[in-house]
């Protein structure tokens, strides 16, 4: 069985991942075909639309392979997963820059590079079944596939909220994060998919489209924009439990259990992704950090309680915020000179396609 499925109907062309067992989780191989796919629709008239969904009723897509990057960063030498990301990351900047519209089906659960291949698409569908996440922290990972970018840009401070907490969120949130466009019920899904291969993008929302239910972050931006404005965890934390609301002292739990490393390099990443500009240079910065990270005990120690083991009891080192130090983050940032992506420069002569 093939991970990824391509077929046409229509003047649609059609991406389905193709794992359902797991979650459509996505693998280099997966990435190398869906990126040799657009090459071939971008050059083919019959095709005037690309459509990304999941196959199965779970999700679109639950992340990368990370058992896989677990296995390479505890017995490897990390070039696997260093040409993953690779290949990946400049996949999530193509499907930016595509010039056809691409219409991300982000039904289910979405989350970690399953966000990389949809929310940096033109046409972003959410259904009342949408859980959209990037939950790095909890792995000792830090959000990457563009995922700076996008929570960076989120209206306040609920990026660093979703980035730190790796909290899921529904439909409507994720449209006012800026993740996504457009609320479709899920039982409509297949009649807009048929839709799609018949007429314009525009005409085809029309039909389906919804107000989404009602979410839940834009009556607690308050006190989220105020605990989440400072540029050190530590002040956050202090902030989450002196609001005392218990919302916040939840969140506040949420963030110690976290990786201490991964919360700090977060935090330095979603800042200095406010100021880098266009997604590519984030997308250089993401790879720095994504490497570094295969040398930090936190990524596979992580990977192995919430995935493998699941015991759901990491020993993150160091253990504490404080025991984390300016250098010990800085070291996530180091340039990789020629070993890195080489898209920064590309960003100077390519603008983004919006449908």
């Amino acid at each position: 069985m093939r991970d990824v499925l391509f077929r046409t109907s229509g003047h649609a062309a059609h991406i389905v991942l193709n794992r359902p067992k797991a979650l459509n989780a996505l693998t280099h191989e997966m990435v190398l075909r869906i990126d040799e796919a657009l090459t071939e629709w971008e050059h083919d008239p019959a095709v005037e639309i690309v459509v990304i969904s999941g196959e199965g009723d779970r999700g679109l897509c639950a992340g990368g392979d990370i058992r896989a990057i677990h296995d390479d960063a505890r017995d490897g030498d990390g070039s696997a997963s260093a040409a993953f990301w690779r290949d990946e990351y400049r996949l999530n900047a193509r499907i930016a820059r595509y010039p056809k519209p691409y219409v991300a089906v982000m039904d289910g659960i979405v989350m970690g590079g399953g966000v990389g291949v949809s929310a940096h698409g033109g046409v972003r569908i959410v259904t009342e079944r949408s859980r959209i996440a990037m939950p790095e922290t909890g792995i000792g990972f830090v959000p990457d596939v563009g995922g700076t970018y996008l929570l960076a840009l989120a209206p306040g401070e609920l990026g660093t909220h979703l980035a730190l907490t790796g909290a899921p969120i529904g439909a409507a949130d994720a449209m006012l994060c800026g993740l996504a466009d457009h609320y479709v019920p899920s039982a409509s899904l297949r009649s807009f998919v048929d839709h799609l291969a018949e007429m314009p993008v525009r005409e085809a929302l029309g039909r389906h489209v919804h107000e989404p239910p009602p979410g839940e972050l834009a009556g607690r931006r308050g006190w989220i924009d105020d605990c989440f404005s400072p540029d050190t965890v530590e002040e956050i934390v202090r902030r989450l439990l002196a609001q005392g609301g218990p919302a916040a002292k939840a969140t506040a739990g949420t963030l110690l259990a976290k990786s201490p490393t991964a919360l700090k390099v977060t935090l330095a990443a979603l800042r200095r992704a406010r100021r880098l500009g266009p997604l590519e240079r984030v997308l250089e910065q993401e790879y720095r950090v994504s490497c570094a990270t295969l040398a930090s005990p936190d990524l596979v120690e992580g990977i192995r309680a919430q995935v493998i083991d699941k015991d759901r009891n990491p020993s993150w080192s160091p253990a504490t915020l404080v025991e984390v130090t300016g250098a010990d983050v800085e070291r996530f940032f180091i340039p990789l000179g020629e070993r890195g992506l080489g898209l920064a420069t590309e960003s100077d002569t390519t603008e983004e396609v919006a449908w």
